[in-house]
């Protein structure tokens, strides 16, 4: 039988179905949410490799066309060999990213390690040093000093009565820590194969994009995939270059705080040039979040280290924000200082500290659509598109009120 999809009640029909249809997924979703999250995380556990490559590739990409053009200029240009030099940067990409985790692993964590084994050995004698600054400042002041003291002791009695409470809950501390580290064992696993699949995307990346924007042209219109692409460039120019710029800069920003520290003799050099140069990739805040709990280890173990430590974090900073950075990330990412803390605290209150970071980049994108989507509106009504043009002036405020307007606007029209 054939069906006639132009008569009413068959259209009528459809549409009923297909609204029951979205019901009963609807339904099922909402009912069987559990089942849902877990399948969705056997889903990307399976998947995990494939997820930990395509990050190592994004954020391997820059370096490897970095490599490949300037290896393009020393090879004859009239026998180009691309895949040659393709070869050559990823080989020299991925060589480059195994001795930085090597160096990571085999000279920087041990030495953190060991900072946060002592810190945590040497708590109590830490606390003394801290109660003698207290009283030797306070010297004057007995009430004050009392106060202090006690609080002190009261500090102490709570570690011990916390240190004595873990001592019966070993077996279930050792478990959780054995899931651990069979959870780690599995990350590094999948963050391995990640290597591998990396190098495909890596030797292989116009292809899949391509395929991608094969796709999108064959499932959105014309006009609107082409509008698709041009969004996915945009963001993709903002996120690659502002993450590159600010890893580079918070490299840079870690070295420096570590050969300062040392020259200065400061305690835990490693561990706090570390917890710095990792802070700083988140922009505004990255400073504070990484100077105030340094300051307050610090404090702990040498409270006369503290004032130092704090200039020489304030003198850095200001080399960052007015040197380092600029000539790393650009002059400017094209929003202002109110919409970069607007990214930040919208990005961080959604998404944590991944949203902290790439909230700047993203929201620069969407503020540049609007502003050429503002601007594209302006033109077609032939209105001046610069933003200086719509500054209020003192005698537009003062422009004189037509009473003949006002008064047709609120009167009341007559029944």
């Amino acid at each position: 039988m054939k069906i006639n999809w132009n008569e009413k009640y068959t259209t009528i029909s459809v549409y009923v179905v297909l609204t029951f249809a979205v019901c009963i997924i609807v339904y099922a979703l909402l009912f069987n949410f559990s089942i849902l999250v877990a399948g969705l995380k056997n889903f990307f556990s399976v998947i995990a490799p494939i997820i930990w490559g395509l990050i190592i590739a994004y954020v391997l990409n820059p370096i490897m066309m970095w490599m490949e053009r300037r290896i393009k200029t020393i090879t004859d240009r009239k026998k180009p060999m691309p895949k040659l030099c393709r070869t050559i940067s990823i080989t020299f990409t991925m060589i480059i990213f195994i001795a930085m985790l090597s160096a990571l692993a085999s000279i920087i964590l041990p030495q953190v390690i060991e900072s946060i084994t002592g810190i945590f050995n040497n708590f109590g004698s830490y606390i003394d040093n801290f109660e003698k600054w207290i009283s030797s400042i306070l010297v004057k002041y007995t009430e004050i000093r009392t106060q202090v003291n006690n609080q002190l002791d009261n500090l102490k009695n709570t570690l011990t009565e916390f240190i004595n409470s873990i001592v019966p809950k070993i077996g279930e501390i050792m478990k959780k820590v054995t899931d651990s580290t069979l959870s780690f064992i599995v990350a590094l696993k999948d963050f391995f194969i990640g290597l591998i699949v990396a190098v495909y995307f890596l030797f292989d990346k116009e292809h899949f994009q391509s395929q991608l924007k094969k796709i999108i042209c064959a499932v959105l219109p014309k006009r609107a995939s082409s509008g698709f692409l041009r969004i996915c460039v945009q963001t993709n120019d903002s996120i690659s270059g502002f993450v590159s710029g600010k890893v580079i800069d918070s490299i840079i920003i870690g070295c420096l705080c570590f050969i300062c520290m040392t020259i200065m003799k400061l305690n835990f050099a490693v561990l706090i040039s570390v917890i710095v140069g990792v802070t700083n990739i988140i922009p505004f805040f990255g400073p504070f979040i990484g100077a105030i709990p340094s300051a307050l280890l610090l404090l702990f173990a040498s409270p006369k280290q503290v004032i130092p430590f704090l200039i020489l974090i304030f003198v850095i900073q200001q080399l960052d924000g007015n040197i380092i950075g600029p000539k790393i990330l650009g002059q400017s990412i094209g929003i202002s200082a109110f919409w970069v803390l607007f990214s930040i605290l919208v990005g961080g209150g959604l998404f944590g500290v991944a949203g902290m970071i790439l909230g700047v980049p993203i929201f620069a994108v969407i503020y540049s659509l609007i502003n050429q989507y503002i601007t594209y509106l302006l033109e077609k009504r032939d209105m001046p598109t610069s933003t200086a043009e719509y500054i209020p002036t003192h005698h537009d405020l003062q422009k004189p009120v037509n009473k003949s307007k006002e008064i047709h606007l609120f009167k009341k029209k007559k029944k």
